[in-house]
């Protein structure tokens, strides 16, 4: 992921000063935003909106896809003329409350197939960022049993999108009792303990500070292994400037401490969609 020439400038001369400000582009996440319209439409109606660059959850009804349902989704995105710059691994049943199948015994296989059917994806679209939800704990499974389970797969997919010279991410998550990694702290041990040179952080601001972290010093601690940011305001998880959050801070300070990618919003739209990433704009104003 990098900025375009006029973002990348701002920054290589701005970057860590505040007597500027400059612009960080925005990317869309089409699985939260356009619900109102088919999947496939929606890299569409994000070019629509202005934005040139969109990533999803897993867009398939399965784990492993059949190639003509690859084949549609990198079509959908192609014909949008828009990047596909972070795809999901498959996750479970999300809308019931899955979150991930990285740490799930009996369903590694799986979670492997997602990940060759991501590389497929990225073949056809240059994606070259994957998240990976880990999982939450299953009742009556030990946990130990589980975190061995899941650094297994996240070394294997590390090694398997390493072929590609991608970047797997894992990422705190709120609101899911069970989800055992809520800080940064959390996942970057797990990212310490399967040791991938190409395994980071992915901040997703909203849900740190749902879980009572604190970002501030997150970033400080840990701004150089961010591999992405996503962003929504609290209370509400709706688009930024609607809350509390400090996200254009957040987004300076990681951005002083080297990140360099995109900012996704990934929130929950009041209303017709189109007409309230028109309230948020293509990019966010720092400094």
């Amino acid at each position: 992921m990098q900025y375009d020439d006029s973002c990348l400038e701002a920054l290589l001369t701005e970057k860590g000063s505040h007597s500027m400000s400059f612009d960080v582009p925005l990317a869309v996440n089409c699985s939260i935003l356009f619900q109102e319209l088919p999947l496939l439409q929606r890299p569409a109606a994000a070019k629509a909106a202005g934005f040139d660059a969109v990533e999803f959850w897993w867009p398939f009804s399965s784990a492993s896809p059949a190639s003509t349902d690859v084949d549609a989704f990198a079509d959908a995105i192609l014909a949008a003329d828009v990047r596909l710059i972070g795809l999901n691994f498959a996750a479970g049943d999300m809308p019931n409350g899955d979150r991930g199948l990285v740490s799930w015994p009996g369903r590694q296989a799986e979670f492997r197939d997602s990940v060759e059917a991501a590389i497929a994806v990225a073949g056809r679209l240059g994606t070259r960022t994957f998240n990976a939800l880990y999982g939450n704990r299953v009742a009556g499974t030990d946990p130990t049993e589980q975190d061995a389970l899941g650094i297994e797969n996240l070394s294997w997919a590390a090694q398997r999108v390493a072929t590609i010279g991608g970047t797997v991410l894992l990422e705190p998550v709120s609101g899911a009792a069970n989800y055992p990694l809520l800080t940064a702290q959390q996942v970057i041990a797990v990212i310490d303990k399967v040791g991938a040179p190409n395994m980071c952080l992915l901040a997703d601001f909203y849900h740190l500070a749902g879980n009572g972290d604190d970002v501030g010093a997150a970033i400080a601690a840990y701004g150089a292994r961010i591999g992405h940011i996503q962003v929504a305001d609290a209370p509400g998880r709706h688009r930024p400037g609607t809350g509390e959050l400090p996200l254009a801070d957040w987004v300076a300070a990681a951005v002083s401490a080297g990140y360099d990618g995109y900012v996704a919003l990934e929130y929950a739209p009041v209303g017709d969609t189109a007409t309230d990433l028109a309230e948020v704009g293509r990019s966010m104003k720092l400094g």
